[in-house]
C-alpha cells in the first residue's frame, strides 16, 4: 500500500520510521513493564493506560486525576484502533485476496474468520500466544524462502531499486503505468503511516501484550520490543517492497486495452463515463478496476493523473464495467487507453509472486494472509479487551468480543473498494492512538531511559 499510494520513495521513509521506532518501542514497553498491574500474578495487565494512571500518582500526586483521564482516553483509542486497523482492515484484505483467486464471496470469508477468531479469543492471551507462536514463524519462513527465489531471479536489479527508493523519497516521481505519480511529501506521508501501522511503534498497543509476559526485568522486555521494528519494517517490509518493485507489478501497463473508449459526459458539477464492455478473461462480477484520466491537478500527487474507480457488473448476461463519476475544473481525458485490475494490499504482493511462478502468489500469499490476519485480529482483540477492562472492568469483555467478531463480518460486505478506502480505514484508529500514546511517552520517557541505563550498567560490570 505504501508503494501504491506513495511510490517507491515511501519505502525510504518506512526505513526512517522503523529505525526511530526501535527507540520508541523500547520506551513505551519499558514504561508499561515498570507500571503494569500485577494484582493477579497469573494474569498481569499493562499498557500506556496503566502508565498514565500509576505514573501520575507517583510523580505528580496532585494531578492524579489527569493520569486517570489520559488512561481512559488511551483505552478508548486502543479500542477504536483494534476495531478498525487491527480487525476490519485485516478481514477486508483476506476477503479481497480470497475473492480474487478463488471467487469466494466476501461475506463467506467474513463469516469463517468471525467463527475462527471467536472460538479462539475466548481462551484468552495464553491461547493467543500459543497459536501465534506456532503460525507466525512458520509463515514468515515460507514467505522469506519464496521471496528469496524471486529476488534471486532479479538480483541484478536490486542496486537500481535501492537507488530508485532513495531518489523517489526526495523528488517527484512521474506517473508510469498503474502508478499515478507522487511527490516527496506523499512518499513521506504514506511511508510514515504504513510503517507506524506495521510495527506499532508509537501506538503503545504492543506494550499491552508485552506486559502479560512473566519477567522480573522490565528493560529486557523493552529491548526485545525494540527489535520488532527492525525485523518487521527494515527487514520484512523491505523484502516485500523489493519483490513488488523488481517484478514491475506496481507500475505495469494497462491490464486490458479499451476496444472503444468510454464517452465522457458533463453532469452538473462532475463528469461521468459510459459503461464499458468487459473483454478480459479472468474478471468476475464485483471485481474492482481502475482507469486513469488526465485532468486538473491531483492534490495528493501534485500531478494531473487521477484514478477512476470502476466495478465489473452484469447486464443481460454480459459483463460490463460501471465507472464512478469524477469532479474536475477541466474536461478529463482518458490516459493510456486501457484499464487496470485494482490490486490492493496483499493482492498486489500475490500478483508480484505470480509473475515469477503462476500460482505461487495464489497459494502462498493467500494462505499467509489468512494466518497473519487471524493472528493479528486475535492480538488486537486482546488489546481492545484490555482497554475495556481498564474502563469497565471484566464485565464488559463478553460484549466487546461479540461486537468485535461481528465487525469482522461487517468489514467484508463490500463498503471498502479502493486502496484509499483501505488506507483511510486503518488511519482512523492509527491517528487516534498515536495522539493518545505519545504524550505519555514524552512525560515519563526519562524514567524508562533511567531504568535502561541501570540495567546496562548492572549487566556490563
Amino acid at each position: 500500500m505504501a508503494i501504491t499510494l506513495g511510490g517507491p520513495g515511501a519505502i525510504f521513509w518506512m526505513w526512517i520510521v522503523g529505525f526511530l521506532g526501535m527507540s520508541i518501542k523500547l520506551i513505551e514497553v519499558t514504561l508499561s513493564m515498570l507500571y503494569r498491574d500485577t494484582k493477579d500474578p497469573d494474569n498481569p495487565h499493562g499498557g500506556p493506560m496503566w502508565v498514565a494512571e500509576k505514573a501520575f500518582k507517583k510523580s505528580f500526586p496532585e494531578m492524579a486525576y489527569a493520569g486517570k483521564i489520559l488512561g481512559v482516553v488511551f483505552s478508548i483509542s486502543v479500542i477504536a484502533s483494534a476495531i478498525t486497523g487491527g480487525n476490519m482492515f485485516q478481514a477486508w484484505s483476506v476477503a479481497d485476496i480470497t475473492y480474487e483467486y478463488f471467487g469466494l464471496e466476501g461475506w463467506i470469508t467474513g463469516a469463517l474468520l468471525s467463527l475462527i477468531v471467536g472460538t479462539v479469543i475466548i481462551g484468552g492471551i495464553k491461547r493467543i500466544g500459543a497459536i501465534t507462536a506456532t503460525i507466525v514463524p512458520l509463515m514468515v519462513c515460507l514467505y522469506l524462502f519464496a521471496g528469496s527465489y524471486i529476488l534471486f531471479i532479479h538480483f541484478n536489479e536490486i542496486p537500481n531499486l535501492f537507488r530508485l527508493i532513495i531518489a523517489s523519497a526526495f523528488n517527484e516521481t512521474q506517473a508510469t503505468g498503474a502508478f499515478i505519480g507522487g511527490t516527496a511529501i506523499s512518499a513521506f506521508m504514506f511511508g510514515m503511516k504504513r510503517a507506524v501501522f506495521s510495527n506499532e511503534a508509537g501506538q503503545g498497543s504492543s506494550a499491552i501484550a508485552h506486559s502479560a509476559v512473566k519477567t522480573n526485568e522490565p528493560v529486557r522486555e523493552g529491548l526485545v520490543a525494540g527489535l520488532e521494528p527492525l525485523i518487521d519494517t527494515l527487514v520484512v517490509c523491505t523484502f516485500t517492497a523489493l519483490i513488488i518493485l523488481s517484478t514491475g507489478i506496481w507500475n505495469r501497463a494497462p491490464d486490458i486495452m479499451f476496444e472503444q473508449l468510454p464517452n465522457i459526459n458533463k453532469q452538473s458539477d462532475h463528469w461521468s463515463f459510459t459503461n464499458t464492455k468487459y473483454i478480459g478473461d479472468s474478471g468476475k462480477v464485483g471485481d474492482p478496476v481502475i482507469m486513469l484520466v488526465e485532468a486538473s491537478a491531483n492534490k495528493q500527487t501534485g500531478q494531473n493523473i487521477h484514478k477512476i474507480a470502476g466495478i465489473i457488473t452484469i447486464n443481460q448476461n454480459d459483463l460490463e464495467i460501471e465507472w464512478g463519476s469524477f469532479t474536475s475544473n477541466i474536461p478529463p481525458r482518458i490516459y493510456l487507453e486501457g484499464y487496470f485490475y485494482d490490486y490492493v494490499g496483499a493482492t498486489l504482493t500475490a500478483k508480484a509472486f505470480d509473475t515469477v511462478g503462476i500460482g505461487l502468489g495464489k497459494w502462498l500469499i493467500t494462505i499467509a494472509s489468512w494466518f497473519f490476519a487471524i493472528s493479528t485480529i486475535m492480538a488486537w482483540g486482546y488489546y481492545g479487551e484490555q482497554g475495556i477492562i481498564y474502563i469497565f472492568g471484566k464485565k464488559g469483555i463478553n460484549s466487546f468480543r461479540l461486537i468485535y467478531c461481528l465487525l469482522i463480518f461487517v468489514s467484508t460486505l463490500g463498503f471498502i473498494e479502493t486502496s484509499i478506502d483501505l488506507d483511510n480505514l486503518s488511519g482512523i484508529g492509527l491517528g487516534i492512538i498515536v495522539y493518545a500514546n505519545l504524550p505519555i511517552c514524552w512525560i515519563f520517557g526519562y524514567q524508562a531511559i533511567k531504568a535502561y541505563k541501570q540495567y546496562v550498567t548492572k549487566n556490563t560490570t
